[in-house]
């Protein structure tokens, strides 16, 4: 097991009715800023709920964050809480309203030229307001990590930055906040979460099996609950099974002592800011493309993943990797997620355009040994055509 340290700050407050307790959280004399996106929380009951709670705090609203939340929406949030003296942010929503928020939180006493610099020059972050979470999509594990992804419309890019400092406070999740979700939300939901251990747990052995048997057990989870969310999304079991998963994915548990990949993220993103698809459609096309291309360096965990997961024990060694990898493909479209580039009308083009953006930004040592350079990009989007 590799050498680590975990830190994880965030306390976690879960099950049905506890909205109510971001009253108890939130300082009374703070002036917050509710962060939402397109206004579903105002059909579904959880604004009502929020301002409830809210009734005794200065409250100001700031709406319209979107899916792969854009820098220039972010920008006017700042805009707004510096002009109210905000000192504390709730953000009400799914990964792409808290991701948005941790910029927020971020750019607010930034002292640098521009607050972009966080995600494309990585200038750290020294300091935050601090912000509390109501959970309302439950995918990205951003209610209980520090890490956020932010898209620039204006240049079509879409980076990530972390830090020690964006960290929610604490995260409500309640599970019947999400009955509402439409299918395509859940499908995405859990696809990205699945891909999001994938990505921890499909590298090398180090000898960390409790790192291992964690990861598959979620794995093995969201594989069984994964279907039942679409069939049954007002189960309350399921739905907090669901949740609870998607949480447990990343919010760093199960990296610890473990080499991590993410290369299938690096792709995917920019098959978001270049043609707006959906990010956990994204993973899908990329990982298995990536895994058969990648099937050597990742053999002995694709063989145990294979076996643990989805019960491959018979026929040599490549068979068993491709039916695995296969295995992985048939779950992410019987969640009526397409996994070919094809299916989303992007040609090689793109995979050109994409090159081209990782030599211009220098991006290159990808995986988790470092060993995916811009050649094997194109060769593992051609793969996905």
């Amino acid at each position: 097991m590799n050498n680590f340290t975990f830190y994880n700050p965030v306390k976690i407050i879960f099950g049905k009715g506890e909205i109510k307790a971001v009253a108890k959280e939130i300082p009374t004399e703070a002036r917050v800023l509710m962060t939402y996106g397109g206004g579903s929380i105002k059909k579904n009951g959880v604004y009502e709920q929020v301002m409830d709670a809210l009734k005794n705090h200065k409250v100001v609203e700031f709406s319209g964050i979107e899916p792969n939340p854009r820098y220039e929406t972010l920008m006017k949030a700042v805009e707004l809480a510096k002009a109210e003296q905000i000192d504390y942010i709730l953000a009400v929503g799914g990964g792409s309203v808290i991701d948005g928020t941790k910029l927020i939180a971020a750019a607010i006493p930034f002292k640098g030229e521009e607050p972009w610099d966080i995600l494309s020059k990585k200038t750290p972050v020294t300091h935050a307001i601090p912000f509390g979470v109501v959970l309302t999509l439950p995918a990205t594990g951003s209610e209980m990590n520090s890490g956020s992804v932010i898209t620039r419309e204006e240049t079509k890019e879409k980076f990530s930055f972390g830090s020690p400092f964006t960290f929610p406070k604490f995260s409500v999740l309640d599970p019947e906040t999400c009955y509402t979700l439409p299918p395509r939300q859940l499908s995405n939901g859990v696809v990205d979460a699945f891909t999001h251990v994938l990505e921890q747990y499909l590298t090398y052995p180090v000898n960390a099996p409790l790192q291992d048997r964690m990861a598959e057990s979620i794995l093995i989870t969201l594989k069984e609950e994964g279907p039942k969310v679409l069939a049954q999304p007002t189960k309350y079991d399921v739905m907090a099974n669901f949740m609870w998963c998607a949480t447990m994915a990343l919010n760093g548990v199960i990296r610890v002592g473990v080499p991590t990949d993410w290369a299938t993220h690096m792709i995917g993103h920019e098959l978001t800011a270049l043609h707006g698809i959906d990010h956990a459609r994204t993973l899908a096309i990329v990982l298995p493309s990536l895994l058969r291309y990648k099937r050597d360096t990742k053999r002995e965990k694709l063989l145990q993943y294979g076996e643990r997961v989805w019960g491959i024990t018979e026929g040599r060694e490549e068979e068993r990797i491709e039916a695995t990898i296969q295995a992985t493909v048939n779950f992410f479209e019987s969640l009526d997620i397409r996994t070919r580039l094809k299916d989303y009308d992007v040609d090689k083009e793109t995979i050109r355009e994409i090159v081209q953006r990782f030599e211009q930004r220098g991006v290159k040592n990808l995986g988790e040994r470092a060993d995916i350079q811009v050649g094997d990009v194109e060769q593992i989007l051609t793969m996905s055509l």
